[in-house]
């Protein structure tokens, strides 16, 4: 697997939990609010010295870039370039000016590489890929435990999608209880905060 390498500021070093994965929607545009959500909260961990990663795509993979640098941050993207397109995969955004890109071998490896060589998983809103990635941290997460890593659901409307799974999927109460939902990036950063100090 590809090893991760970035340039750490001495107090992002001493964070436990600093590399933040942004997971959510492709297609989300500038003026909407997932992408203004995600922006505006990879912007505020990046100025207190946590490191960005995404998909290096569009959406919410590319606000998470922008806020990162509008932080003074830096963004890291994992990445998977098809050999033919694909008609309904997002590829990568070339004005997703991320500071370094780990290309993977397809689009489930770009997953999974992205997932482990991050601390923290953030799920904005999204369509189907969000929702595979969302199982992806979730399951192994709870396979892992207890050392999972922290998912963090970002917006009210994940309690009415989680609570529909629960009603209607046999989800244990201690799985449920492994996401925390945040809905400001204040919240987020707190949450981030917390962890690093216990």
């Amino acid at each position: 697997m590809t090893n991760i390498t970035t340039i750490s500021s001495a107090d992002s070093e001493n964070k436990l939990y600093k590399r933040i994965a942004f997971l959510g929607g492709a297609a989300w545009k500038e003026d909407e609010e997932p992408y203004i959500r995600a922006f505006d909260t990879a912007k505020l961990l990046a100025e207190n010295d946590y490191e960005i990663f995404n998909g290096g795509g569009p959406g919410v993979m590319k606000a998470a870039t922008k806020g990162a640098h509008a932080g003074n941050g830096k963004a890291f993207s994992i990445t998977y370039h098809p050999n033919k397109p694909k008609r309904h995969y997002e590829g990568t955004d070339p004005t997703n000016d991320v500071d370094m890109e780990i290309v993977t071998l397809d689009y489930f490896d770009r997953t999974k590489v992205l997932l482990q060589n991050t601390d923290v998983h953030i799920v904005f809103k999204g369509s189907i890929g969000t929702l595979s990635e969302f199982g992806m941290t979730w399951v192994s997460s709870w396979i892992h435990e207890p050392n999972s890593k922290p998912i963090v659901m970002f917006g009210d409307f994940w309690n009415e999608i989680l609570d529909t799974i629960e009603k209607n999927l046999f989800i244990k109460p201690a799985e449920r209880k492994m996401l925390t939902i945040c809905n400001t990036p204040q919240e987020v950063l707190d949450y981030l905060e917390s962890l690093n100090r216990n």
